[in-house]
Formats: structure tokens, sequence, C-alpha cells
């Protein structure tokens, strides 16, 4: 591809402000999809750790990690992780120690470089299904955000309808710099249409609960910790997969060590956001298309964006006004980019040719019905289970990656091959 700037090319200061605007509005949204988990009392304090976390991880992936202009943000993964272990009753004191031994696990494999015998593991099928699995998690708590506004059901059904299919015709028709505001875009005009035909807030969002930048408590449950691990599974699987094709499609050299630098960086990054109490984050897999778009690889251009954000993380009241976008604004923006992973997916399927026949879709069909299931399984069901396998069985992603991979490896597993 002919770029405008490659990897380690430096554009001029006003190239270097336009591209950094064009990926902090790529940013922003990444981090505010994510803040709907927050405690209650604790949203605004949270989100600026979430901002602060993402942006100094961005930095130092630019900097020493993998050194490509990837966009890091809270793990999708780690979303489901938190909501699963939430809905059985478990406190944050036992659900983000988990993310901690998880980083710790993700950094440990990074240093004894032990991914090329786990790649070895996870067949192009398999990636495909823990793609399409984290997709259709998200289908319950999108489905609560669509809705939580029962006085305005209707209208919430409407604009769902609507919404996602202005955002794919714009995803589909925007050039350039434009194609990557789509999200930003339906979020502010999305939420100024609710507001008009509803009522406007009288008051910002404010914190009523002391702010604490640490954990105050530390407790273990081996269940948490069993489930949280498979989902850095994935994490580590997206992790890698977004630095491979970034790295493939801009022609960076020395893939090996950026890999091993950027999934390292990663651990860290994780264990501190652990300690934080706030999701870990992760190398996002849309860059290239932005690259694509504007024809600028530069790494150099993330650091505007990371350090804006580490800026907005300073101010409670910038960051309370972005927290003003309606819940069902932020589930209609969810369910769109779900929508994207599904698709993703799919191309996944078709570029490896993962399934050539009806034995291969039952390897994916079989863990999707059962993710959904379990996902949407009522509570007394739940509180049938053993408390240790309860964290486990309960987590619809980390019961599909369990039956994809007994599936894939060992019930279903060809003849002949080993």
């Amino acid at each position: 591809m002919n770029l405008k700037y490659k990897v380690d090319d430096k554009p001029g200061f006003g190239a270097l402000l336009l591209y950094g605007l064009q990926w902090l509005m790529i940013c922003i949204p990444v981090v505010l999809t994510s803040t709907f988990i927050a405690p209650a009392g604790e949203v605004v304090f949270f989100t600026q750790k979430l901002f602060a976390l993402s942006g100094i991880a961005i930095i130092v992936q630019v900097l020493v990690g993998h050194r490509l202009p990837l966009v890091a943000g809270p793990a999708a993964v780690l979303l489901m992780g938190v909501i699963a272990a939430a809905s059985q009753g478990h406190p944050a004191s036992t659900i983000y120690p988990s993310m901690i031994i998880g980083g710790a696990m993700v950094t440990i494999l990074a240093l004894v470089g032990a991914m090329k015998y786990i790649q070895r593991v996870f067949t192009p099928r398999i990636v495909a299904a823990i793609v399409l699995l984290i997709s259709f998690t998200m289908a319950k708590p999108i489905v609560g955000l669509i809705f939580a506004d029962k006085s305005h059901a209707g209208l919430a059904l409407a604009a769902t309808i609507v919404g996602v299919v202005v955002m794919a015709w714009a995803n589909n028709i925007f050039k350039g710099i434009w194609k990557s505001t789509v999200v930003i875009l339906a979020m502010i005009l999305g939420s100024l249409s609710y507001y008009c035909l509803t009522e406007f807030p009288q008051q910002f969002m404010s914190d009523t609960v002391a702010p604490k930048l640490f954990l105050a408590e530390y407790n273990l449950d081996a269940g948490v910790i069993i489930a949280f691990l498979f989902c850095y599974i994935a994490l580590l699987i997206n992790q890698v997969g977004s630095v491979q094709a970034l790295g493939e499609f801009v022609g960076a050299e020395g893939m090996v060590k950026r890999q091993k630098r950027g999934l390292l960086i990663t651990g860290i990054m994780n264990m501190a956001s652990g300690a934080l109490g706030v999701l870990g984050p992760v190398d996002y897999s849309l860059s290239p298309g932005v690259v694509a778009s504007t024809s600028c690889a530069s790494r150099y251009t993330m650091l505007p964006a990371a350090l804006a954000m580490i800026v907005l993380a300073l101010f409670p009241k910038a960051v309370a006004v972005l927290l003003t976008i309606p819940q069902p604004i932020m589930g209609i923006v969810l369910l769109f980019l779900m929508a994207t992973q599904v698709a993703a997916g799919f191309e996944i399927i078709h570029s490896t040719k993962a399934v050539l026949s009806f034995k291969d879709g039952v390897v994916l069909g079989l863990p999707i019905m059962l993710t959904i299931i379990l996902s949407f399984a009522p509570a007394e069901v739940m509180a049938s289970v053993p408390s240790l396998l309860r964290p486990i069985v309960g987590n619809g992603f980390v019961m599909g990656i369990i039956i994809v991979l007994l599936l894939e490896h060992i019930f279903l597993k060809e003849r002949g091959k080993k």
C-alpha cells in the first residue's frame, strides 16, 4: 500500500494534530461504551480512570511496545467477564483481583515466548468462534441498555431499528476521515434526537461515593479466577491478532519482537487495571481501516489522542458531559459495534475456509447456541450450580470457549489429524 506516512515517520505539527484528532474521535467511544458497568455512585471517577489508563496504554505501546498505530481501550471480553461475575453477586473486591492474575498470566506468557505453542491450539475455526461469541454474549446487556428507559420503550425500539440501519449506511458511504467518525457522530446526534423527543437532563451526572484510586479490598474466588483466565485467553488472541493484522497491512518489520513487547505491555497494563478496579485494555483491530482511509500509518499520530484522553481524565465535569449519552443510544451503538464483530467473524470463516462441511458448522453453531441460552438463563437455574463452578457455567462466553475447544480437538476432531 502507498502510504503518505509510514510507521516511524513523524508528520509536521499540524498534520500530527489533525490525525491525532481523528484517532481521538475513535478512542472516546471505545471507552464510553464500557462505562455502564461502573459501580453505582462512582460512574464519573470510573470513567476518568478508564480514559487515563487507555491513554497511558497507547503511549507506552506506541513508544516501547509494539510501536504501531493501534487504538487501545477496555477489552470487550473482560466486560463480559465482569457482567457475568457481577450478575452472580460477586463484588468488585473479587472480580478485579482476578484481572490482576489474568494480566500476570499474559505477562508471563509473553516473557517466556509461549505464544508459538498456544497458537497451535487455536485453529482458525476456534478463533472465528471466539470472535462470534463475544458479540452473542453481549446480547443481554445490550437489550438491558436499549430498554433501560421503560417509559419510552417504543421510542427505544424505533430508534434501534433506524439507528443501526443509518450507522451501517453511513459506514458504507463515508470516506476518509469521516468513516472513522460514524460512532461518535451517532452518539452525539442520537443523544440530541433522543432528548428532543423526551426531555433534556436537568443536571450532569456526579458521583455520590468518595473516589478511590485503588481497590480497598482483595478477595479471591477460584471459580471467578478460572472464568477470567479463559477471558484472558480470548484477550490474548485478540491482542496478537490486532498487532499481526496491522503489522502485515503496513509492512512493519520485526513482527516477532513487536508481538512480544505488545503482549508484555498489555499484561502489565491489565495488572494495573485490576488494582485500579477498572477494565483492562487491549488493542483493537479497527486500525487497518483507518490507516487505509487516511494513508497515514505513523505511530506518532496516536500520541496527541492519548495525551488528550489523559487530560480529559483530569476534568470530571468534562467526563460528566460525555456521560449524558442516554443508555438506549449507548445500547444502539454497542449493537452496531457487535454487528461489525460478527462481520469480522464471518470474514475469518471465509478467508480461512474454516467451515467447509456440516460438521465444521456444528463446531461453531453449538457453542454459539449454548452461549445465548446461558446468557439468558434464569437466576434460579444458576443458583442450583455449585458455587465453585457457578462463575464458569454462568459465563456464557467462557462456556462457549470450552465447548468449541472440546468439539474441535476431541469430540469432532478430524480423523487422521494430530
